[in-house]
């Protein structure tokens, strides 16, 4: 109720309201999934509109507002408006497609529906920091994540393909309580590790090769996200090199972890270690982001962001360099900022592992 109480703050009048239609912010704001539905409200009220697929499972397990069947938009939400007099409705920005918004306004007319990048800031500023509950749920995703991980260790030889190994990472998670896979799991090996987000195919490994493995669980809505580099068989010097540049750098910008600090400055902590080493060019994306109902929420560890960390928050530390057609390497844990630094949700070793 804690949620929708936010949104109710943010109208400013009895004729207002807001109208949430995006399945993230659905299941953020009323922690029911479905691939349907509006979630509208007032000053004084709130309603979960879904339609006949939803309607039984929305009303035994929505505490937060009430549920009414939807049979078409034009009449229940449209009439629900109109007996409470609203004369103009905020909607998401970032999640509304211009089609949409069209229809939206056609069907409301004369109420104006107006997007708004002020209810859209506040939302992902509500979903940036995690109560008790959203960080439970994240922590037990991360723990079906490293249970795969343990199991994968024993999996991965010479001669397995990068499919079979995300294939059994994604089976594994799922059959050992995942609702869902995080995104599509990245496993490559060899000169693909030096795609950040290379696509498995039936690349074999190879005696000398890194296997990078970037995947998650999603438990109750919330996703994880890590990412381990290991080596099979053996390394060069060079690899081992760059795997303790990594290494470094993933660990300096963890230590200075704490509420209250620029996410710029987070960034420059892994991206110094390696811009110190040499290698800065090969690291082209940013050093983290945040997580929840979303693989990729605020706030953002990145040169750009002008944001900063803020209790409870959970947010990746990711660095890696990437050499093209040589080898590649990433480390990634996910932390909880805490009243006095943070808590690494992340407890898979990370020093090189030679299979």
């Amino acid at each position: 109720m804690e949620k929708i109480n936010n949104l109710k703050k943010f109208l400013k009048s009895q004729n207002e309201a807001v109208l949430i239609q995006s399945p993230e912010n659905r299941r953020y704001f009323t922690e029911f999934p479905s691939s349907d539905g509006y979630l509208v409200v007032t000053k004084e009220d709130a309603v979960f509109f879904t339609d006949s697929r939803y309607i039984e499972a929305a009303q035994k397990n929505i505490n937060c507002c009430r549920v009414q069947l939807l049979t078409r938009f034009s009449n229940e939400v449209k009439a629900f408006f109109e007996e409470q007099k609203i004369e103009k409705v905020y909607t998401e920005t970032e999640r509304l497609s211009v089609s949409l918004l069209s229809q939206l306004r056609k069907i409301l007319s004369p109420i104006k529906v107006t997007p708004s990048q002020r209810l859209e800031n506040l939302i992902n500023d509500l979903r940036s920091v995690k109560d008790e509950t959203e960080a439970e749920n994240i922590k037990k995703a991360q723990s079906i994540a490293e249970d795969a991980f343990n199991h994968i260790l024993t999996f991965i030889k010479e001669g397995v393909t990068e499919k079979q190994i995300a294939l059994e990472l994604d089976f594994y998670m799922l059959s050992h309580g995942a609702e869902a896979i995080s995104f599509e799991t990245i496993t490559v090996t060899g000169q693909k590790t030096s795609m950040p987000h290379g696509v498995p195919d039936d690349t074999i490994v190879k005696n000398g090769d890194f296997v990078t493995m970037d995947f998650g669980a999603v438990y109750k809505g919330y996703h994880s996200d890590m990412t381990r580099t290991v080596a099979v068989g053996k390394v060069t010097d060079e690899q081992k090199k760059i795997y303790d540049i990594v290494l470094n750098a993933q660990k300096n910008a963890l230590s200075i972890l704490e509420k209250g600090l620029p996410c710029a400055e987070a960034d420059k902590a892994a991206r110094g270690i390696i811009e110190d080493a040499g290698y800065g060019e090969y690291f082209g994306h940013g050093t983290g982001h945040g997580v929840g109902v979303e693989i990729h929420e605020s706030p953002n560890l990145s040169p750009r962001s002008n944001q900063k960390l803020q209790k409870g928050n959970i947010v990746t530390v990711e660095p890696g360099i990437y050499i093209p057609q040589k080898f590649g390497v990433r480390i990634e844990d996910m932390a909880l900022i805490t009243e006095t630094g943070y808590e690494n949700l992340t407890s898979a070793p990370k020093e090189l592992i030679i299979l």
